[in-house]
């Protein structure tokens, strides 16, 4: 019998009526034949594991531009963290933890350089705006290997709906939503609080007596507030006192972290240089790579090619184009 068949009979002996089950995915953009060992979930987590566009994010800015410091977060930390924190959730809730993890490894494979400074920089000059979530959809179904990943649906649909108003349709692809949540807002504090931007003690009590004091004790809070609440529920959620704690303390980032703070004193920079380089790239498309899709017009492709840079390659464009060389000696 094949390992493939195997696996999805105990997914659908073990998982809930509620589950995404992978022999009932709707399927590709482009039919394949299935893989003898792998569920067609566990084939797309590979699938983005092993892409370019996931190496890179290893040198994208989660909140602090260009870090020197070896212990920051950065874009693929991130992922990771908000893989780990799905996969505990959608095990305990008896969900399809191969989907929620292959979500989670791609939900940021369109992100730009330079974190969100970088996603508004390009919002405001791409014709029609810029939505990193759409651009990691992109990423897995037209730009990756110049013909996509060809994911299956599910993937795609949490991918594309990991946050903004619309809901993935997948109990695993919402869990998405708070994952990713949970992971930035604690490590954000994490990394906070190792650069003295803020200090323990700024932390809104409030928040810290229902969610915990340390790093550790509020991850765990957030987590098992939303496998008891989601259980007793029968849909993805928090309790009302967590979700307020936490939508409070995500407020308090923003207001403390995210904005104004030294966290982001280069995010003009990094701004300027983005459109800097979006510009040129109009007025020079030889300097382009050749373009994925036939139908891409001039805007799209100097978008993809930037949305797709590390920092420090972003960096060393800039550098190329816009400061004058030394004269050889």
């Amino acid at each position: 019998m094949l390992l493939r068949v195997e696996a999805e009979k105990r997914e659908e002996a073990i998982l809930s009526p509620l589950a995404s089950l992978s022999s009932r995915t709707r399927g590709r953009q482009v039919p394949e034949e299935p893989c003898p060992i792998r569920t067609e979930y566990q084939r797309d987590r590979d699938r983005i594991i092993h892409c370019k566009a996931f190496r890179r994010l290893k040198h994208k800015t989660q909140v602090f531009i260009a870090p020197e410091g070896d212990h920051y977060r950065t874009r693929l930390t991130h992922t990771l963290e908000v893989a780990q924190i799905s996969r505990t959730i959608a095990r305990a809730l008896r969900l399809n933890e191969d989907l929620a993890e292959a979500i989670a490894l791609g939900h940021d494979l369109g992100h730009t350089p330079f974190g969100h400074s970088g996603e508004e920089a390009l919002n405001e000059v791409v014709p029609g705006g810029f939505k990193h979530n759409l651009q990691s959809l992109r990423v897995v179904e037209v730009l990756e290997g110049g013909r996509g990943l060809n994911l299956t649906w599910e993937v795609r649909d949490g991918i594309a709906h990991h946050t903004g108003p619309v809901k993935p349709q997948t109990l695993e692809g919402q869990i998405i939503c708070y994952a990713d949540r949970i992971a930035y807002i604690n490590h954000d504090i994490d990394d906070a609080l190792r650069a003295g931007i803020i200090t323990q003690e700024q932390l809104p009590a409030d928040c810290l007596k229902i969610l915990g004091r340390t790093h550790r004790q509020r991850i765990d809070t957030m987590v098992t507030d939303i496998i008891r609440y989601s259980w007793e529920q029968g849909r993805i959620a928090m309790s009302p006192a967590v979700q307020q704690a936490t939508d409070n303390l995500r407020d308090f980032l923003f207001k403390n972290v995210y904005i104004g703070s030294p966290a982001k004193v280069e995010e003009g920079k990094a701004k300027n240089l983005l459109k800097q380089l979006y510009f040129y790239y109009l007025e020079h498309p030889e300097a382009l790579p050749a373009p994925v899709h036939p139908g891409d017009d001039l805007a799209r492709r100097a978008c993809d090619y930037i949305a797709g840079m590390t920092d420090r390659y972003a960096i060393l464009q800039y550098i190329r184009l816009f400061v004058p060389a030394g004269f050889p000696s």
